[in-house]
């Protein structure tokens, strides 16, 4: 496969990679189970033999689908496993997280091939070439490639601790009354959490990187409205049917227009409480897009506040780590800043730069 090819894939036939986008979407959670289970059996043989046919099974989906990328990416996977198979080579946290970043690729690829958007940031001709690589490196060299590898794709050390789901330090409210709307506005936000066990501790997070990536990036966004508005920004969600955006799997065109109706119930709420316009913008606006494919009113970069801007790409990383549960574990912190990074042009570029601060701080630390 030639290197144009890798980076810039042509469509020779879109229905084809529907259909494989469709399997991967059935297959990857294969993957995730599996090398979670190995991870703590590493020497199951059935394990390590249904672990090599979903690799196996998403490298003939690609091959039949005439989808080119899908096979250079899954064939050194598949000889990895072979070799793990065979004792050459052992089967640590390292390799399991190299394989699930490139599983990752692999999704985000198909769906940005789908949608017509660039596969720039996602480093693939990077990820193809470390592969291959990594396929046939000796075994004392197997751990030091992953960690080599996971940092030139995704810009961060291959280790990362979780973030803090702890309350950070808040300042002081700019007036009791003030003080009294947070601590509602709060305990709107724990009902939410309640709805679901999943939700453990999201609010805080949230509200941690909100509050440093701002200061990050010179703490232009008031601090108290930011904080109303993490509180706020999903409460409109207890407004729509649970089976929805609680649904486990795909969700349908219908459930994502039900969804678009969130910002604007929470926005509504703020609105109509004396002292709170900014925290309200910031809700209505933070699924808004700079290039104006986000919603409901399809802003524009300058259109959209900056505190919206932050909310949003914290939003989006909790989502990350979200979104796959039901494939049995939380992708780990560092697959969603790699996801977060890669689809970059979703969010405003003037504040990843902080987040990135703050998430390497939080490494550091």
């Amino acid at each position: 496969m030639d290197v144009h090819s890798i980076r810039a894939p042509v469509i020779q036939d879109r229905q084809a990679l529907e259909e494989f986008a469709d399997a991967l979407t059935d297959r990857a959670p294969e993957v995730e189970r599996d090398v979670a289970r190995l991870k703590k059996n590493p020497g199951d043989r059935e394990l390590i033999a249904d672990l090599f046919r979903a690799i196996h099974n998403i490298k003939g989906d690609a091959s039949l689908c005439k989808f080119e990328l899908g096979v250079v990416i899954a064939h050194p996977i598949e000889t990895m496993m072979s070799r793990f198979r065979e004792g050459e080579i052992p089967f640590s946290d390292l390799l399991a997280e190299m394989i699930l970043l490139a599983v990752d690729r692999l999704e985000l690829a198909t769906d940005a091939l789908l949608a017509r958007k660039s596969l720039e940031n996602l480093h693939l001709l990077a990820l193809v070439e470390g592969l291959e690589k990594l396929s046939l490196a000796p075994s004392q060299d197997v751990d030091s490639c992953c960690a080599e590898l996971i940092e030139t794709v995704t810009g961060f050390s291959s280790v990362i601790g979780d973030i803090s789901s702890r309350a950070p330090r808040l300042g002081k409210p700019s007036s009791e009354h003030a003080g009294n709307d947070l601590q509602f506005f709060r305990s709107l936000a724990q009902q939410l959490e309640n709805r679901s066990p999943l939700f453990k501790g999201r609010t805080m997070r949230i509200l941690r990187l909100a509050l440093e990536t701002n200061k990050a990036g010179g703490n232009i966004v008031d601090p108290g409205q930011l904080e109303a508005a993490v509180y706020l920004h999903d409460v409109g969600m207890m407004l729509i049917s649970e089976a929805v955006w609680l649904k486990v799997g795909k969700m349908t065109a219908e459930d994502k227009l039900l969804l678009r109706n969130h910002p604007g119930f929470a926005a509504g709420l703020l609105q109509r409480i004396p002292g709170w316009e900014a925290a309200a913008e910031m809700v209505a606006q933070h699924h808004e897009m700079p290039d104006g494919a986000g919603y409901p009113k399809e802003l524009r970069d300058k259109e959209i506040c900056p505190g919206a801007k932050i909310l949003a790409i914290v939003d989006a990383f909790e989502a990350v780590m979200l979104k796959h549960i039901h494939r049995g574990k939380n992708r780990s912190v560092l697959r969603a800043i790699a996801e977060i990074n890669a689809c970059d042009r979703q969010f405003a570029p003037e504040w990843i730069a902080p987040f990135n601060i703050v998430i390497r701080r939080t490494v550091e630390a």
